[in-house]
C-alpha cells in the first residue's frame, strides 16, 4: 500500500480516484504563463507523482498556455489505464498572460479539441467548465448556453464527464437539468471557507468537491494557529492544512500543485497525518480568525 492509499477514495462520476492527487498549474513558468524554469524538473514532479500512486491529475491547456498540458502528454503518454486527467475550459490567455473569459461556442469547442490534441487523447476524462462572470470568485448568472455546448461536446464524444469550477449552488443546480455535474472545482482551504454549506450539500449528491488553493495559492497560508498545531504534531503547516481537508468530507479530492519532487512527497505524506480533535478544533477557529 502506498503513502496515499491513506487518504481513501472518493469517484467522480464513474470513475474512483484517490483522494490525493496533483495540479499541474505551477508546471508552467511564472505567473502560470510561459515555460517552466526546469522543463527536466517538471516531468521528473509528474513521473514521481504517478509512480508514487497519483491518479487524478488536474490541468488545463490554458496554463501556459498549452504549456501544462504538453509536459503532461511527455512525462506520462501513453496514460495509465486507472489515471484520470481532469481539465477545464472557459478561459483564454491575453499576450500580456492576463486571464479573459472564453464562453462563446467557437472558443469552448476550440478549447477541448486544444486539449486533446496537446494531451494526445481521442476523449477527454472530465472537463470543467470555469465560469467567469467574475474571475475571482463564484458569481451568479446563467451558464446555460455555454453548459450546453459542452453538453454537445459530450454526446459526440470527446468529453466523457462534466464539471463545473467557480460556481455557486444555483449554477450546480442548472447545470445538473443539463447534464451530470460529476465534480465542482473551487476556491476552499482553512482560511477561505465560503463553500462550507456547498460541500455539504454535494457530498449528499454524491458530487466530488475539489478545492483548488488548498494551500492558499499565490499567497499560502500562514497561521500562528496553523504553526503551533504542525509544531505539536511533527508535521508541516502545509500537511496540517491537507489533513484537515481530507477530514472534512469524504467528497473531498486533493489537487496541491508544486513543481518540486520534495514538494510532492511531503504534500502526498499528509494522507498518513491523523488529526486529534482537539487540532481540528483549533484549526476550525481559523475560519473565523480570517473573516
Amino acid at each position: 500500500m502506498s503513502i496515499i492509499d491513506q487518504s481513501g477514495t472518493f469517484t467522480i462520476g464513474d470513475r474512483r480516484v484517490k483522494r490525493l492527487g496533483y495540479g499541474a498549474m505551477q508546471l508552467a513558468g511564472p505567473g502560470v504563463f510561459g515555460p517552466p524554469r526546469d522543463h527536466d524538473a517538471a516531468l521528473a514532479v509528474l513521473r514521481e507523482a504517478v509512480a508514487s500512486g497519483v491518479n487524478h491529475i488536474d490541468t488545463s491547456d490554458f496554463y501556459g498556455p498549452h504549456v501544462t498540458n504538453r509536459i503532461i502528454r511527455e512525462a506520462l503518454h501513453p496514460y495509465r489505464d486507472d489515471l484520470v486527467i481532469v481539465t477545464k475550459i472557459g478561459a483564454r490567455r491575453g499576450t500580456d498572460g492576463s486571464w479573459i473569459p472564453a464562453f462563446s461556442r467557437k472558443e469552448l469547442t476550440q478549447a477541448v479539441h486544444d486539449n486533446l490534441r496537446n494531451l494526445g487523447l481521442d476523449v477527454l476524462d472530465v472537463v470543467n467548465l470555469r465560469i467567469t462572470f467574475d474571475l475571482h470568485g463564484p458569481a451568479e448568472g446563467s451558464i446555460d448556453e455555454p453548459l450546453a455546448v459542452l453538453a454537445d461536446l459530450q454526446r459526440q464524444g470527446l468529453v466523457r464527464q462534466v464539471g463545473l469550477s467557480n460556481a455557486t449552488s444555483k449554477q450546480v443546480t442548472e447545470g445538473r437539468g443539463i447534464t451530470e455535474i460529476v465534480c465542482v472545482q473551487n476556491q476552499y482551504n482553512l482560511a477561505h471557507r465560503a463553500d462550507d454549506a456547498l460541500i455539504d450539500e454535494l457530498l449528499g449528491k454524491g458530487i466530488a468537491y475539489v478545492p483548488f488553493f488548498p494551500l492558499g495559492g499565490f499567497t499560502p497560508l500562514q497561521s500562528s494557529t496553523l504553526s503551533s498545531v504542525a509544531a505539536r504534531l511533527g508535521a508541516t503547516p502545509m500537511q496540517v492544512a491537507l489533513a484537515w481537508l481530507l477530514r472534512r468530507a469524504p467528497n473531498i479530492l486533493l489537487i496541491p500543485g508544486t513543481s518540486s519532487v520534495g514538494h510532492l512527497r511531503e504534500n502526498l505524506a499528509a494522507a498518513r497525518l491523523v488529526l486529534p480533535d482537539d487540532a481540528v478544533q483549533e484549526l476550525n477557529g481559523m475560519a473565523n480568525t480570517a473573516a
